[in-house]
């Protein structure tokens, strides 16, 4: 293996499919050797029924110049979590540099409509795998990081500030994608003592294999979605927050993001990456200014 974060461990968790596959994939492209979770494997499928693997995604990490290590965990189960934490203190020597904590799963769950009709159930439920998992998961993998004195966190969640100052239409969708949020800022307060950045990171319009497969189409012909929704104009792929998390992952400055909410849109501006096609989606700025401001005619491509 090759690259800057060659002989340097990851974990990405909920790397089975989407954002965690793609973030998965760039770390790997960089050097990494990678730590794959997920619920879906080729011998069982998660409650999502989706059919991506964990081992697929792993192989994609070893494709790509790195070396994928598939593993099943459930992050509901604490016993899952300790379980791979001792396999990467063993293999590892207990060296782990990146925590991706991309675990969610809870789509099924969510139903757009006001709390008091919600099915009571199915919002713990998708409280419980969008928010539990990523306590769960800090709580059991975050001594591996302060033992070592360095070392990054990043708190996958969907929407940046500006976005998600704005009720997202579920209260427990909002409740998750918020917290989540507020995770990577707390953590700055507890971990910067020791020497650890964390940040939260949202993407903007993922194209992720669902997302491709609701507007019927692949993603070499992606652009024919923008028939049935104009703001798919400025999605992007699940490689393009991987390449965000690969710049943070390299970065020898990367603690001045601590506690920052970040985009895959203003990083890129940063750091100066593209997403797979060459373009620079800035969602972040287009749905300020065209969504939900007063730029209505604006063209898409003054965004990408």
């Amino acid at each position: 293996m090759t690259g800057p974060l060659k002989d340097h461990v990851a974990l990405v968790t909920g790397g089975t499919r989407g954002a965690g596959r793609g973030m998965a994939v760039e770390l790997g492209a960089a050097g990494a050797t990678v730590y794959v979770t997920g619920r879906t494997t080729r011998e069982s499928r998660s409650p999502l029924d989706r059919p991506e693997t964990i081992e697929e995604t792993a192989e994609l990490v070893t494709e790509a110049g790195g070396r994928g290590i598939p593993v099943r965990c459930d992050h509901m189960v604490p016993a899952d979590v300790r379980a791979l934490v001792r396999r990467i203190e063993e293999e590892q020597g207990g060296r782990l540099d990146v925590l991706v904590d991309d675990t969610w799963g809870g789509d099924q769950w969510v139903e757009w409509k006001p709390l008091w009709e919600h099915d009571l159930e199915n919002g713990l439920r998708a409280l419980r795998n969008g928010l539990e998992t990523h306590l769960i998961t800090l709580h059991t993998v975050l001594p591996l990081l302060v033992r070592r004195g360095r070392g990054l966190v990043v708190e996958i969640t969907d929407g940046d500030d500006m976005f998600n100052d704005r009720y997202r239409g579920s209260m427990f969708f909002d409740m998750v994608k918020v917290a989540i949020t507020r995770l990577g800022k707390m953590l700055h307060d507890e971990l910067a003592p020791h020497g650890v950045t964390s940040l939260s990171l949202t993407p903007g319009f993922l194209r992720s294999e669902e997302v491709l497969e609701h507007f019927g189409v692949t993603e070499e012909s992606w652009r024919d979605g923008i028939a049935k929704d104009k703001w798919f104009a400025i999605s992007e792929t699940p490689r393009y927050i991987g390449r965000a998390v690969a710049a943070l992952a390299t970065d020898p400055e990367v603690a001045r993001w601590s506690g920052k909410a970040l985009s895959s849109g203003v990083l890129a501006k940063h750091y100066g990456f593209t997403d797979l096609d060459g373009s620079q989606p800035e969602a972040s700025r287009f749905f300020e200014e065209v969504y939900f401001g007063d730029k209505k005619d604006a063209p898409v491509e003054d965004y990408r």
